[in-house]
């Protein structure tokens, strides 16, 4: 293998010929400048230069493999280079978001204290570099939708029976046939490196501890291979959220390689299209300059028109080779003649398009807007499994229904059952759980859903998931008071 200094790789700068280093190796990216979701410029700024810190949070480890024809694996850097980078990997000076992290970590509270899915957040938060934090919690325009994802859950309240004998209480159910301890499954979330250095196996290896299920995101950190191995046994099951790329061929590979690694269904992902406006993860780059020259004066460039910032942010790159033409005639017959498995659709916004994945012969539906990160003032889906209740009943006898957004408490989830759910997604809650302990943090979570939803249930007066009806719910005209904190 040919070995390189990094005065050679340091030569290729530019579009006409791009090097980058990542761990050791050099690699020839010119031909896929253009083609990178993300945009050249990307690439460009590490032209030439050492990569990986940028690029090993956000990849999965065959990404370069899939992406690159092997002649563009150039070869590796010579032992003087490795020596070289190594020690100014000991002399970087941290920055103040590193030393703010390394504070918190030293302060984060034992996880025995953390009692219920908002601690947890409130941790993980303290705890998160500033850019993983901003694509975490970013959502769209002004956040509205993703307040109201939460505050939905409010506006309906219960019937609770008494005299019930509830003493043996089941939370357990099942999602596409498959067993669950608790009718909770792990949302697809993607990028879970930026969080933990174990990343999506933390994830999938809570999910075995505690006995629910992991949809893995089509843009996890891991590569699909690595998640399916991090698996207890090879009976867990987990499940795909499938972004659609623009290219049949590349949609086709991928469909069959995460069925051959063993995952169970297929989520195709059909309300993230194109880029959101999250404009908390655009910000990114502008805090982290600001942060770090505090107390220093800031250069001024001469006012005048300097066009836009780069708004795609750390999730703008992510969607932007998604196939934009989808339709029900055509998309799902497809996938079915690629592959077996159950297809759901995760991004049902209203009754119409319920009733149309029915229609199509789909397995499930998910009643999501993206957890709030895409289209302002998208219904919020427990308002919208209500409207189903009322006005297409029928639904929920021909497909399974799920719900995902502003879940935080059992209670929200027995809400989502009594109108119709099957079982609820959450994401951002086991990126945050996985985030602050890793593994046992996302063990910890599943507890304390299991053990708030057990009390729900028996509070209600049902022994069993099966006898959450919607009798147990009424919605009501006027907005509760918010959470108080005594």
């Amino acid at each position: 293998m040919r070995t390189f200094t990094l005065e050679q790789v340091a030569q290729h700068t530019a579009t006409g010929s791009c090097w980058v280093i990542i761990q050791n190796k050099v690699y020839d990216v010119t031909d896929f400048l253009f083609d990178h979701p993300g945009g050249t410029n990307v690439i460009l700024r590490y032209g030439g230069k050492d990569a990986t810190d940028a690029y090993v949070p956000i990849h999965p480890s065959d990404a370069l493999d899939k992406n690159l024809a092997p002649e563009k694996h150039l070869g590796t850097l010579d032992s003087e280079s490795i020596n070289r980078l190594k020690e100014s990997g000991k002399n970087k000076v941290q920055t103040k978001d590193e030393l703010r992290v390394e504070e918190a970590l030293k302060n984060k509270p034992p996880l025995r204290r953390i009692v219920n899915v908002e601690d947890m957040e409130e941790v993980a938060k303290k705890i998160l570099p500033y850019r993983a934090l901003a694509y975490y919690s970013s959502a769209g325009d002004d956040c509205i939708t993703h307040v109201e994802n939460r505050r939905a859950f409010g506006r309906f309240f219960f019937h609770p029976r008494v005299m019930k004998p509830v003493s043996q209480c089941d939370t357990s159910t099942t999602i596409l046939g498959y067993k669950s301890t608790i009718p909770v499954y792990i949302s697809g979330a993607a990028l879970a490196l930026l969080g933990h250095p174990l990343g999506e196996a933390n994830l999938t290896r809570g999910a075995y501890k505690t006995g629910i299920i992991q949809m893995v995101s089509n843009n996890s950190s891991l590569s699909y291979a690595e998640i399916s191995a991090a698996r207890g046994s090879q009976d867990q099951p987990i499940f795909f959220q499938l972004y659609k790329h623009v290219s049949d061929r590349t949609a086709e590979g991928r469909i069959r390689e995460i069925e051959g690694l063993g995952y169970k269904a297929v989520f195709l992902t059909v309300d993230a299209l194109v880029p959101g406006n999250r404009e908390l993860d655009i910000r990114v780059p502008h805090y982290l300059e600001d942060f770090e020259n505090q107390g220093f004066p800031t250069q001024r460039t001469p006012d005048g028109d300097q066009g836009e910032t780069d708004r795609l942010g750390t999730a703008g790159g992510l969607v932007m080779k998604n196939d934009a033409d989808m339709t029900w005639e055509r998309t799902i017959p497809w996938i079915r003649s690629i592959t077996k498995l159950p297809i759901v659709i995760k991004g049902i916004q209203c009754v119409q398009d319920a009733v149309l994945a029915c229609e199509a012969g789909c397995d499930g539906i998910v009643l999501s807007n993206h957890g709030g990160r895409q289209l302002e003032y998208s219904l919020p889906p427990i308002e919208l499994l209500y409207r189903i209740r009322q006005q297409r009943p029928d639904v929920f006898e021909k497909t399974e229904v799920y719900i995902d957004g502003g879940i935080y408490r059992g209670t929200d989830v027995i809400k989502a059952l009594c109108l119709g759910a099957r079982a609820v997604g959450l994401g951002r809650a086991f990126l945050y759980a996985q985030s602050a302990y890793g593994e046992a943090g996302v063990v910890h979570l599943v507890r304390i859903l299991e053990r708030e939803i057990r009390f729900g249930m028996q509070s209600l007066g049902v022994r069993s998931i099966s006898e959450l009806v919607p009798q147990m719910v009424e919605r009501v005209d006027w907005q509760p008071v918010t959470r108080a904190k005594l």
